[in-house]
């Protein structure tokens, strides 16, 4: 029996889901409205796949997969999300999602989805197989931890409290800033987080 985690913060969401995949046969082993909750359960209980949003109110869902990744985890990962960007789907992919679903899909698509990606097979929905292989954009000259502490400071979190949740120094923290700045060619925060925007990292009403 297929054992899947949900990572959303709508309830609802998690509660529509949960029924679709009990429905299935499917079990739903747990359930998280924040990437630090789930991170701690998923690792305890070892679903076969994740079922996650990127959208999460402590930290990105890409913030999630790489942190799956660096755990080294024997789960999978599938996104379930509202955004289509080619950014998105591309870093989703490169950080060990196997598998990008729009939310509005059909609940078939979605159990469909959660089947192959436990099989070890990707699965995208309709338009997102192009947008997975997107490449060249800038953001690619980043390193893994540049790409995170460049979310991290867009979404307004000081050098300090980066280092904290990172367990890194302060000092170290700026040097990764300043060198993912001079890569995007930005000079300052203000910059940045138009860069941010411009590349799809962050919505424009988020900055």
């Amino acid at each position: 029996m297929t054992r899947v985690y949900l990572v959303d913060d709508h309830a609802l969401v998690r509660e529509g889901l949960r029924a679709v995949l009990e429905a299935a046969g499917m079990t739903v082993v747990g359930e998280a409205g924040q990437a630090g909750v789930a991170l701690d359960e998923i690792a305890a209980r070892l679903p076969d796949v994740v079922l996650l949003d990127l959208s999460l109110p402590d930290r990105s869902g890409l913030d999630l997969l790489a942190q799956l990744a660096q755990r080294k985890l024997p789960v999978r990962a599938l996104v379930l999300t509202v955004s289509e960007r080619a950014w998105h789907v591309a870093e989703a992919v490169r950080l060990g999602a196997l598998g990008y679903v729009l939310k509005g899909a059909p609940a078939a698509e979605v159990v469909k989805a959660i089947r192959e990606v436990q099989n070890g097979r990707n699965h995208f929905g309709e338009g997102l197989v192009a947008a997975a292989a997107a490449s060249g954009d800038p953001i690619a000259a980043l390193s893994t931890r540049e790409r995170q502490i460049m979310r991290m400071v867009v979404a307004g979190m000081s050098s300090a409290a980066i280092a904290e949740e990172l367990y890194l120094s302060p000092k170290t923290v700026d040097t990764y800033r300043s060198r993912l700045m001079a890569k995007l060619g930005v000079h300052d925060l203000a910059n940045l987080v138009r860069a941010a925007v411009r590349l799809g990292v962050i919505d424009a009403d988020q900055a």
